[in-house]
C-alpha cells in the first residue's frame, strides 16, 4: 500500500471514504447528526469546509486545511481521531464491532479553480448519480441547501457562490449532470 497523500496547510483536499465491504455508515438520521457534530468537534478547528455528502454507505468533503498551529495535532491526525470517533460510537449504538470505513482514509489534491468547481457539482449530485433523489435540493445531507440558503454556516458557502460567479449561475451548474467517469478517473477509483 502506498504512503497517503499528506495533507498541507492552505491547501485543498477532497477526502472521500466508504464503510468497509460498502457497509453502510449510516443508519438512521441521529447517525448523520453524531457525524456532523463531530466533525465540527474534530475538523471545523483544522479545516474549511466548501462541499459535504454523506451518503448512506459513503462521504465526500472538500475542505481547505487551515494554516495555522495545530497545537501540535497534525490535521491527518485529526481526521483519524474523528472517524474513529464516530466508529467507536456507530459501533456502541449498532451493537456491532471491527472496522466501519477502508482505511487509509482517502484523500487528493485539489490544484486548479476548474477542478474545484466540477468536484463542488459532483459532491452535491452524488445522491442523484447514486439514485437518491432527481436533484440535489431533495436530499438533505449534503452542502447544496446549506449553498442555497440564507441562513448563518460555518461552512464557506460565500466563497463556494463566489466560485461560481454567483447564486444563479450555482444554481444553474448544478443543473447539468457532471462526468462522473472524469472525476472517478482523476480520483483513481
Amino acid at each position: 500500500m502506498k504512503n497517503p497523500e499528506p495533507l498541507i496547510t492552505n491547501h485543498l483536499y477532497h477526502i472521500y471514504n466508504r464503510g468497509i465491504n460498502s457497509c453502510n455508515i449510516f443508519e438512521s438520521e441521529e447517525n448523520y447528526e453524531y457525524f456532523l457534530n463531530l466533525y465540527e468537534k474534530h475538523i471545523e478547528p483544522i479545516a474549511k469546509t466548501f462541499a459535504w455528502v454523506l451518503m448512506p454507505n459513503h462521504f465526500h468533503l472538500l475542505v481547505q486545511i487551515r494554516g495555522q498551529d495545530f497545537e501540535a495535532r497534525a490535521p491527518h491526525q485529526c481526521f483519524s481521531n474523528f472517524f474513529n470517533a464516530y466508529s467507536k460510537a456507530f459501533n456502541k449504538f449498532h451493537n456491532r464491532h471491527g472496522a466501519l470505513f477502508e482505511r487509509p482514509f482517502k484523500r487528493k489534491q485539489i490544484d486548479n479553480s476548474a477542478y474545484f468547481k466540477k468536484l463542488v457539482i459532483y459532491i452535491h449530485q452524488n445522491p442523484v448519480h447514486h439514485g437518491f433523489c432527481e436533484h440535489p435540493l431533495e436530499y438533505g445531507w449534503s452542502s447544496y441547501l446549506t449553498c442555497i440558503s440564507s441562513k448563518s454556516t460555518k461552512f464557506e458557502r460565500d466563497e463556494v457562490i463566489k466560485w461560481f460567479g454567483g447564486g444563479y449561475d450555482f444554481e444553474c451548474c448544478h443543473k447539468e449532470k457532471i462526468n462522473s467517469a472524469e472525476i472517478n478517473e482523476f480520483l483513481g477509483i
